[in-house]
């Protein structure tokens, strides 16, 4: 039999045009090619279990990938269902050029497109020319009697189909492999490929090397052979021959049985209840290379309504920009499709690490098919519902270990809340917040413990550090805030107000609130309170010259605590607009829009602190007016370094003030 043919396709530059397509993904054909061995091994099991194929008892499935290196050639053989001549003709042939036409006319000029993966048209198997210059198909079928069957085709649209060589059922595919396929030719580039895409298939994978040995190698073979440890009498008549079979039989004794590249039976493929925590961890050490143990996991495991299995990690953060490092594998019956494809995991999710494995998508998958898929939409509120029920059930079974673990999993959680409003009513109850008293509490419980002091007010620290002072006033006063410091929860916290409508929500720094205050004994008097108003007009004043900040507002209050000079607010508005700009990063626009607004800063006076009473005091004194505006430059710099990082030029000026302040203080006490 010889028969000579083309692929019934009107341009020779269809294989070149598969090439430049999907030239950045070239190590999908080991994928296609694999994937393709493995279903014809599957195949074959489902025929056996069906009475309609035999197979020897001890015979085992398997694939080989084999790579000669001096041929430069990559085999992937298999002893699966095998296909006869009009099976090629078919398979090859015709169904996987079958719309190929449409193919070229719609993807000719599109050829660089990334957003497709090869096989969508059924084109998987030709991937294997984006390496090879040549490939040849040597196949037997199953069925009895059925002859051998071998294609070539050497990257043009012309093949050729004579008699097979092949004595055993199954298929050999050899890659030529040409210039675009050198790479491959490498070991640790082979591997790599395999382990990304194969290693959790359900036929087992084994890898041979096939190179001439080096000298060096020869050399280590001699010395090996020539140190076996035999008796001095046996050495005596031992020739070099001898030695080497007897280091033979040494290694054959010892060799252990070849493991196979991948793991047939996956973890997230059997039942929870057979899983052990060491298993757990153990998996996912494996997969995604993290020394970290996971804080909990999800074991997926859905039949009905639609096919789904996997496993989803909640990762123990070392540092909080570690949550972009999440990862979600994607697999269709163990065959590894792509990493964090948004249409198929809820968004949110893509922050975790995790496997799924989603039997009823198919391995070629477009991302804008998947966008309407009715079927992606069910997945996701699936997978939605499981996480949402297992994270409140930690909640409520064992609330300590719950609070354990927000520092880590608190991120994924709001940021789920933001992103899906069915995951926010789920875990709603759930959501904590830490609180400048060290404690773990929901929003309730918050604004329960605090509705004698502020009702309906939920007060935030947005920095530890710069808030320190505002911290420890509202502990003086048995006050207490949340802790809400991580980028996430800059837009977290307009979101909480969103969803909890009459609660307000604002900084630590944003207000002055009446637990702060003292109380005044008595009515205060009109001719007094029209005297501070013009002390406090001329403070105004005074400090938005020193300030260079002519929006500056000066109040006086009565704080409870005397140690403290003076506070800035930022109002809550005014800081939310700020924010705003700065998350639209170089948007032009923007920022003209917004060119002339200035926050609303006001500085706070506290009248019961003997440094501020002194500057009202002295206020009028021209003998004192330079001190009182050293005083008071320094007093608004304390009160700007509890509000935010003072600039080089500030600091500068900070500590020159402060050396002359001492010198002054010190000559005061050696003058008494």
């Amino acid at each position: 039999m010889n028969e000579k043919g083309n692929l019934s396709i009107n341009s020779e530059n269809f294989l070149p045009i598969i090439k430049k397509w999907l030239y950045t993904d070239k190590d999908i054909f080991v994928r296609e090619l694999v994937s393709n061995a493995s279903d014809a091994v599957t195949k074959l099991q489902k025929l056996v279990r069906l009475g309609e194929a035999e197979i020897p008892e001890t015979e085992k499935l398997e694939i080989h990938v084999v790579l000669n290196q001096d041929l430069q050639t990559l085999q992937i053989i298999d002893n699966g269902i095998g296909m006869t001549a009009d099976e090629i003709k078919k398979y090859i042939n015709q169904i996987a050029f079958s719309g190929a036409t449409d193919f070229l006319a719609k993807f000719q000029e599109k050829a660089d497109q990334e957003n497709e993966i090869i096989g969508h048209f059924g084109l998987g198997f030709y991937s294997a020319f984006m390496v090879a210059d040549k490939v040849e198909i040597d196949t037997l079928s199953y069925q009895p009697d059925a002859p051998a069957a071998k294609w070539i085709c050497e990257g043009g649209i012309d093949y050729e189909m004579d008699a097979g060589s092949r004595e055993t059922r199954g298929t050999t595919i050899t890659l030529h492999l040409g210039e675009d396929g050198k790479e491959f030719l490498e070991e640790s580039t082979l591997y790599a490929a395999l382990r990304k895409y194969c290693s959790f298939m359900p036929v087992p994978i084994y890898v041979d090397v096939i190179k001439e040995p080096t000298e060096e190698e020869k050399d280590a073979e001699k010395k090996e052979a020539n140190t076996l440890h035999v008796s001095p009498e046996e050495a005596e008549n031992l020739t070099k021959e001898d030695a080497l079979e007897e280091l033979e039989e040494k290694k054959a004794e010892i060799a252990e049985e070849p493991k196979p590249l991948n793991d047939t039976t996956p973890l997230w493929q059997k039942q929870p209840k057979d899983c052990t925590d060491e298993e757990y961890k153990a998996f996912y050490h494996k997969v995604f290379f993290d020394m970290n143990d996971p804080l909990f996991w999800i074991h997926l495991n859905m039949d009905y309504p639609f096919r789904l299995k996997g496993i989803l990690y909640f990762p123990k953060l070392v540092e909080h920009m570690d949550v972009v490092e999440g990862e979600i594998k994607l697999y269709s019956n163990q065959v590894y499709i792509a990493d964090n494809i948004k249409e198929v995991v809820p968004e949110f999710l893509l922050l975790l690490k995790g496997v799924l494995d989603c039997p009823d998508m198919p391995l070629n998958v477009s991302r804008s098919a998947l966008q309407n898929d009715g079927y992606v939409d069910k997945m996701n509120t699936y997978i939605t519902k499981k996480v949402a029920d297992k994270l409140t059930q930690l909640f409520k079974n064992d609330r300590s270990t719950y609070e354990g673990f927000w520092n880590d999993i608190g991120i994924f959680i709001k940021y789920g809340c933001m992103r899906e409003e069915k995951f926010y009513d789920k875990v709603k109850d759930a959501l904590l917040l830490k609180t400048t008293d060290d404690v773990y509490e929901t929003l309730s419980e918050y604004l329960e413990k605090n509705k004698e002091k502020h009702e309906n007010k939920l007060f935030f620290v947005s920095d530890e550090n710069l808030q320190a002072q505002y911290i420890r006033l509202f502990k003086e006063q048995g006050l207490e805030a949340a802790i809400l410091s991580t980028a996430i929860d800059k837009p977290f916290v307009s979101f909480l107000e969103y969803k909890n409508s009459g609660i307000q929500v604002q900084r630590i720094d944003a207000d002055i609130t009446d637990t702060l205050q003292q109380k005044e004994d008595g009515e205060i008097s009109e001719a007094k309170k029209q005297a501070d108003e013009f002390a406090t007009t001329q403070m105004e004043t005074l400090f938005r010259e020193l300030s260079k900040n002519d929006s500056l507002k000066v109040t006086t209050e009565t704080l409870k605590a005397e140690n403290v000079s003076a506070m800035i607010l930022l109002s809550e508005k005014s800081r939310r607009m700020m924010e705003m700009m700065e998350s639209y990063g170089n948007a032009t626009d923007l920022k003209a829009m917004f060119a002339d607004v200035k926050p609303e800063e006001t500085l706070v006076l506290n009248r019961s602190n003997g440094l501020v009473k002194y500057l009202f005091d002295m206020r009028e004194k021209e003998e004192k007016k330079d001190d009182v505006q050293m005083l008071c430059h320094h007093i608004y710099d304390l009160a700007l370094m509890s509000h935010r990082p003072l600039t080089s030029d500030e600091m500068t000026s900070f500590i020159d003030r402060s050396n002359t302040l001492l010198e002054k203080l010190a000559s005061f006490e050696a003058n008494k």
